[in-house]
């Protein structure tokens, strides 16, 4: 008797499961939006909550306008040089970890401020903070761009871009009633204790990256991933419009308040802290303008905003108080509305390596910041507020003309999800 033997059936393979990107309406886009503006108030708050302070350390510390803006240019030229490397460590050793070392470390730093006992060593504490925050905003365009669906990029970089709005107004209120009431140190110490909040609710709420392969550190391949970025024409005029528009914003800012407190206008401290409400704005701009930009296009967009914050400028020269708050909210619609396009535009341009390509937009965004925030006190010094609205007007019709270009580019092949 034969013993007849069975093929085994074959055993189908598996197919691979593919790991979800973070899409709008899930409760994980719900979770990495609260993460995300968190870290974006941060970022801000910490930053330039300051600019309402400037005149107070001009008339504390007996020093001009240039010299107190100091305490914010300093800073952003060390965000800015930061960024070049954080992204690079970003890629070594992953995104949220960076991004909560970053938040945390700048918070501790603004309350090491609040006990400064000069001039010079607020000025140390202050760069040193700069340098810690850089940590942040590179990885967390880099992380937006990995782990959100194409399809809701835009609302989500809104959303990221609303938090820096709100931290810009929460900052720059909460110092200047603080200040108002008690001191500058007082106003700082509010700060450093708000940041660790915002870095705890951080903490929770942002998954780990899953679309994220850690690379080892390389010089040669970092310097390789600059160059190439730098040499792809519309990323090159993405960084000049992050330097023009950042740039002009934050000027905007840093001497809004010197002419508020000048004759005619002639405002207390208070009421400046709360007409930087105004920065609620740039939270609605961001968010509605970025997932209009993933509907319409752009290019179609990104010059509308820009021209609407000429037209804002243009309304800040007319000497009534109702003008100058009219003007400086019209002008943060059109400034945050072009950032959050140019934010994601910078992810959706970068094929690889999306952290360097962020880091270099951010690079350029601070030295904007430092640059022409702090050629704008000389401007004041010498000619006043015309002189200021000059030196951001002329920033924004060459912003304008760049976009004229960028929207004739074709858009760069993206990857299939």
């Amino acid at each position: 008797m034969s013993l007849s033997t069975t093929a085994a059936a074959p055993i189908a393979a598996t197919p691979p499961v593919e790991t979800p990107y973070i899409q709008q309406g899930t409760a994980e886009f719900a979770r990495t939006s609260i993460a995300l503006l968190c870290a974006g108030f941060a970022t801000f708050a910490l930053l330039y909550c300051v600019q309402p302070l400037l005149p107070a350390f001009s008339q504390e510390f007996g020093i001009g306008a240039a010299v107190s803006s100091l305490s914010l240019s300093l800073p952003s030229i060390a965000l800015a040089f930061g960024t070049l490397i954080a992204s690079s460590l970003s890629e070594a050793f992953g995104r949220k970890p960076l991004m909560v070392g970053a938040v945390f470390a700048s918070s501790a730093l603004t309350l090491a401020s609040a006990f400064a006992p000069s001039w010079e060593s607020f000025l140390v504490l202050r760069t040193l903070q700069g340098l810690a925050l850089s940590g942040l905003p590179a990885a967390a365009m880099a992380y937006l761009a990995e782990e959100v669906h194409p399809r809701s990029i835009g609302l989500a970089m809104g959303l990221y871009i609303s938090g820096n709005a709100l931290g810009g107004m929460a900052g720059r209120v909460g110092v200047g009633l603080v200040s108002d009431h008690y001191s500058w140190h007082h106003a700082m110490g509010f700060m450093g204790v708000l940041g660790l909040i915002s870095a705890v609710l951080f903490l929770v709420n942002l998954r780990p990256s899953r679309h994220f392969t850690p690379r080892p550190l390389n010089i040669g391949a970092l310097a390789g991933g600059f160059a190439t970025h730098l040499r792809e024409p519309g990323l090159r005029v993405l960084f000049l419009e992050g330097f023009l528009i950042m740039g002009g914003l934050v000027t905007l800012y840093n001497y809004i308040g010197y002419r508020l407190l000048a004759p005619p206008l002639g405002l207390s401290q208070t009421l400046i802290g709360l007409i930087f409400t105004v920065y609620i704005v740039g939270i609605g701009s961001s968010t509605f303008v970025g997932a209009l930009g993933d509907r319409l296009g752009r290019a179609r967009l990104f010059w509308i905003a820009l021209g609407i914050a000429i037209l804002g400028l243009a309304v800040t020269l007319i000497p009534t108080v109702t003008a100058a708050v009219a003007g400086l909210a019209i002008t943060t619609f059109g400034f945050f509305a072009a950032h959050s396009m140019a934010s994601a535009w910078v992810g959706r341009r970068a094929i690889r390596a999306k952290a360097q390509a962020s880091s270099l937009y951010l690079f350029s965004c601070y030295m904007g910041a430092s640059v022409l925030g702090s050629t704008g006190g000389w401007l004041w010094s010498g000619w006043g507020w015309d002189g200021v609205v000059s030196l951001i007007a002329g920033g924004m019709l060459l912003a304008i003309g760049c976009a004229a270009w960028l929207s004739r580019l074709k858009p760069v092949p993206q990857p299939t999800v």
